[in-house]
């Protein structure tokens, strides 16, 4: 092998002549096609396809997980159904009541009457809500309706019963105690859950409801609910008025007492310290100048951070993107100058060599107005660091006075500390007395008023219908859910399979083009005669797709069709020995002399499809004496010869990446019209990688749905490691109904004449 090359390299073709392709012989490109895909173009290209959602694609995902689905739906339906139709009825009775806003007002300043645009409305309409919903008012309709004696909420009385026998004692028995508190607790809980307080938007009506399985039963309760809230009102209000008239009595003296002690203290304070009491309030003289100095500060800090971002990107050496080199005119003109001479200069070249004495003139003409350029540069640097310096200590002045402001704010607050806190105690006295006089007098005009703000408008009528379960709605809801679920589980499945289904995984992927799609068809029970019977139909789809990627492999190069072509895959069982086999065939069958060379030394097929002896093969060629004439074999196909693998060696790998292989693939190139070596899968071993650095061209065999993605790209990468020319892929047993195979079915179909295929395809 080295002394061929050595001869080529003595010998160079002429550039119109094209090299003879002789397996490990061919100049491998700096770049490859199948690396060329994995640039940025393509990656810019599947940014944009990502952006957009194929709806033909994912209506495939659902019909192809159709059972998925449908189970989900029909599973989600009967369950929510069924659980529907077990429900116990709950009837609703409703009523209305009209709420106006009046509250008892002990300490707040305001009109006897009720004011509808008071702040306080959300806040009190919240109130009364709630204590619709409070356990005293459910404890009196309890007690008022006889509910634990009903035999919807008797079960609890048997229970406190049940108890009490078992606890014994007496009435007086602690225990006894905590059983009824707890069984009592429960009913009204149970009461509360039952009870749904519904306020109506921007009015002040409320809803009522009480939900019972018993309708007679609901409606009482809800009548009783409102007339039990109304007598609540009623009791709080005129509790409220004949309290709050004696507290606020008692509070005046106190306060009166308060304000005159507090008004007599601040007298003596400010005679003892001679404080004149200040006219309107005012800022003084020294808040006003730190606040001047604060608002100079915040200007310094400002200049100080601009000057000091020019000045570190000075330092940091980025010179020539400063605002003020970018503005000067001056340094702009030499610029253009220099731009202009370098453009003189480069113009020369192509006449004069640099050494000429007109080339050294304008080269020095050059390097004169850099050096301006760089003085002005220079200066601009130290007219930014002085700039940064005069800013930086301007805000150290000023913080300096500010300090000295903020001690003497400081230092007068202190001294009008006393004073100032003797006037607060004297004015909140002042307010707070005042504030409780109004209120007195309120109180007193107020107390006698027993007027209602509470009315029933729409009384509880017994309800006629079930409330719930609402059965159409419970059914739309499971069918929305079952839909939408089983839609969501099936694209989580579909999520989950990590395998290369499509031919676009190929190529977005992996980046590899897709030569050819094989279609799934039946074989035989052990597969070994899937490639002879389904190329002996020229009809069929199987035999179709291997002439596709007959014709599609002579325009895969710029040569036209590799003479040695290696086909592997990711791991065994994905079909490259049968696509190998299949393409030798339709390459024989086209007038060529095709050698298949079975390079699986570990597990080799290639014969047994042929029904040909392994006895002899490869092995014996690479490991012993055995001439190339005397391994390979004819096959019953015409123009078509097999070299098998021979006996399983020691280390294949040797065998194979030795010089008698390289010359054996140079002597079978030049002897037959086409080499395809059926090689190992990639994944695990070394046979692959180095059979790929000696073939021409390398074609990755990809099963459709059955091989990972990460697996695929390691093959892919351990191939490229090793120089391999990866021309494309070929996806095989794709099926027919697959989303990936849907556009290929009219062409599969394709029939001569007017009989149809004698047998169906998967």
């Amino acid at each position: 092998m080295t002394d061929s090359t050595n001869q080529n390299a003595s010998n160079p073709e002429p550039e119109n002549e094209k090299p003879k392709s002789v397996g490990a012989l061919v100049e491998r490109r700096d770049m490859l096609p199948s690396t060329l895909l994995l640039q940025e173009p393509r990656g810019r290209q599947d940014d944009e396809d990502d952006d957009t959602i194929d709806l033909r694609e994912l209506w495939n995902v659902i019909v192809k997980r159709k059972g998925t689905v449908l189970t989900f739906f029909l599973i989600t339906v009967v369950a929510v159904l069924t659980a529907t139709f077990l429900m116990t009825k709950i009837y609703r009775a409703s009523m209305t009541l009209q709420i106006e806003q009046q509250e008892a007002k002990v300490m707040k300043i305001e009109e006897v009457s009720p004011s509808e645009t008071s702040g306080s409305s959300k806040d009190f309409y919240q109130t009364q809500y709630e204590l619709l919903k409070s356990r005293t008012l459910a404890q009196r309709v309890i007690e008022q309706l006889n509910l634990a004696e009903h035999p919807l909420y008797r079960k609890d009385e048997k229970e406190k019963e049940t108890w009490g026998k078992l606890l014994g004692g007496s009435q007086d028995d602690p225990a006894r105690e905590t059983v009824e508190g707890e069984t009592e607790a429960k009913l009204v809980n149970t009461f509360l859950d039952q009870l749904t307080i519904e306020p109506l938007r921007n009015s002040r009506l409320v809803k009522v409801h009480f939900d019972s399985p018993d309708a007679r039963l609901a409606a009482r309760v809800a009548n009783t609910v409102a007339t039990v809230f109304i007598n609540l009102n009623l009791e709080r209000r005129m509790d409220a008025s004949s309290y709050a008239k004696t507290f606020l009595q008692e509070r005046l003296q106190q306060i009166k007492v308060k304000l005159e002690d507090s008004e007599k203290a601040l007298n003596e304070f400010t005679r003892k310290e001679g404080i004149v009491k200040p006219g309107e309030k005012q800022p003084s003289p020294d808040s006003q100048a730190m606040q001047e100095f604060t608002t100079a500060l915040a200007k310094a800090q400002g200049e100080r951070i601009q000057a000091e971002s020019l000045y570190r990107q000075v330092q940091a050496g980025d010179s020539s993107a400063l605002p003020a080199v970018l503005e000067s005119k001056v340094i702009q003109e030499y610029k253009a100058r220099r731009a202009q001479l370098e453009g003189d200069y480069q113009e020369g070249l192509k006449i004069y060599k640099p050494a000429y004495p007109k080339m050294q003139q304008i080269e020095a003409q050059i390097a004169e107005l850099q050096a301006k350029i760089d003085e002005e540069i220079n200066a601009i640097r130290g007219a930014l660091k002085a700039k940064y310096e005069a800013a930086l200590a301007q805000e150290a002045l000023f913080a300096g006075k500010l300090q000295e402001s903020k001690s003497t704010v400081l230092d007068v607050q202190d001294r009008s500390f006393q004073y100032n806190l003797l006037q607060r105690e004297v004015d909140t006295n002042r307010q707070l007395y005042e504030g409780l006089l109004q209120r007195y007098k309120e109180v007193g005009v107020a107390g006698g008023v027993g007027v209602n703000n509470i009315t029933v408008v729409d009384k509880a009528e017994v309800p006629l219908l079930p409330f719930k379960p609402k059965v159409m709605l419970n059914a739309l809801i499971a069918a929305f859910l079952g839909l939408f679920g089983g839609i969501g589980l099936a694209f989580l499945f579909e999520h989950l399979d990590d395998t290369i289904k499509q031919p676009e995984d190929l190529e977005k992927l992996l980046g590899l083009p897709v030569l050819g799609i094989v279609p799934a068809v039946k074989g035989t029970a052990d597969g070994q005669e899937l490639a002879v019977t389904e190329n002996a139909d020229p009809r069929s789809g199987f035999a179709e797709a291997h002439r596709s990627i007959r014709t599609a492999l002579q325009f895969s190069t710029a040569e036209g069709m590799p003479k040695v072509l290696m086909l592997t895959s990711t791991s065994m069982g994905e079909g490259k020995s049968t696509t190998a086999l299949s393409l030798a065939i339709h390459f024989a069958q086209a007038g060529k002399t095709v050698l298949l060379v079975d390079c699986d030394l570990r597990k080799a097929s290639l014969h047994k499809k042929l029904s040909i002896s392994n006895e002899t093969g490869l092995t014996n060629h690479l490991a012993g004496e055995a001439q190339p004439a005397a391994i390979t074999r004819a096959t019953h196909v015409p123009k078509l010869f097999l070299v098998p693998s021979g006996p399983l060696p020691p280390n294949p790998a040797e065998l194979l990446g030795s010089s008698k292989m390289v010359q054996f693939l140079n002597l079978a190139a030049e002897k037959f019209d086409h080499v395809l070596i059926d090689g190992p899968p990639v994944l695990g071993l070394a046979d692959a990688p180095l059979l790929g650095s000696l073939a021409e061209a390398t074609l990755l065999v990809v099963e459709a749905g059955s091989t990972g993605r990460d697996h695929a790209r390691n093959a892919v990468k351990r191939l490229l490691a090793t120089r391999s020319r990866l021309i494309g892929g070929i996806l095989t047993k794709v099926g027919a109904r697959g989303s990936s195979y849907g556009y290929y079915n009219n062409y599969y179909y394709y029939q001569y004449g007017e009989s149809k295929p004698e047998r169906p395809m998967a």
